[in-house]
């Protein structure tokens, strides 16, 4: 369709996802700072986030490539989504590690630094999308 409209949209959208994903880790994070609560079955978590991390990863790797080869700042964007879902995989089984080693508040620290970097994330993707919004306009 190569609509510049909706790739726009798109964009702007996967950006305001990736937003909300930091939205929702940071408050999850000092939500368990004040509550805490440390998870439990962590081989099973851990698990989880080793496959989340290597399903997230080959997406990233697969959209950021599309986007490239397509000129598309929506999926470009799209893959940085991958990616920082990636990292919150990684984060997760950095968090099992640390409470089986016996620091519950290890989890909820871990999630305010895994927020940081979905941030940034979120900061590259806009920047990515407004930069090609910023080249169709010229």
């Amino acid at each position: 369709m190569r609509s510049r409209r909706a790739e726009q949209y798109a964009g702007l959208a996967v950006v305001l996802a990736i937003l909300a994903s930091a939205a929702v880790a940071g408050v999850e994070a000092i939500a368990r700072l004040i509550h805490p609560s440390a998870p439990g079955d962590l081989w099973l978590l851990a698990a989880a986030g080793v496959v989340g991390f290597l399903g997230n990863r080959a997406a990233a790797i697969i959209r950021t490539s599309a986007g490239r080869r397509l000129d598309s700042a929506a999926l470009i964007a799209d893959g940085d989504h991958a990616r920082a879902d990636a990292y919150v995989s990684l984060a997760v089984v950095l968090s099992a590690i640390v409470v089986a080693l016996g620091a519950p508040l290890g989890d909820p620290i871990i999630g305010l630094a895994i927020t940081a970097v979905i941030l940034r994330i979120t900061f590259s993707s806009w920047q990515t999308v407004r930069g090609r919004d910023a080249h169709d306009r010229q």
